[in-house]
């Protein structure tokens, strides 16, 4: 399997991103007054684990941030597993609870799998000395005129 190129590239991110769809979708049918509370809340955390994947995606070269950032994601996963439990007894179908709870229940099980992999997505190993790497020169991305 090839190393990712891009936070686009994780599988857990494309779980993440469809996950949201989902929650977007089923939180749809939700009650006009839940709409600034809970509606708001379960949307927000739900999108929330696609940016924090990203975040630490940049922040591979620092493995104690990058982990802390995954960390942060599997609050969020964890925190929309509490919104769906808040709205299970209301608002979500049995089939709706389930599939949900499932996607977040793997979600959280590949970003912490990560946690425990972190040397393997982190650029460089702990000791490195970024003074002593040379430089490929890259194109200017921008020019004067």
């Amino acid at each position: 399997m090839a190393a990712a190129k891009s936070f686009r590239e994780l599988k857990v991110y494309g779980a993440a991103r469809e996950a949201a769809k989902r929650v977007f979708a089923v939180s749809g049918h939700f009650p006009h007054e839940e709409r600034y509370a809970l509606t708001d809340q379960i949307r927000r955390s739900s999108r929330t684990v696609k940016a924090m994947l990203a975040e630490e995606w940049a922040r591979r070269r620092y493995k104690a941030a990058f982990i802390n950032k995954i960390d942060e994601a599997l609050g969020e996963t964890n925190e929309t597993q509490t919104w769906l439990d808040a709205f299970y007894s209301q608002y979500l179908s049995s089939s709706d609870f389930k599939e949900l709870d499932d996607r977040d229940q793997a979600i959280g099980g590949m970003l912490s799998r990560m946690i425990d992999r972190a040397d393997d997505f982190c650029k460089d190993a702990p000791a490195t000395d970024f003074r002593s790497l040379s430089r490929v020169e890259e194109e200017l991305l921008f020019t004067d005129h």
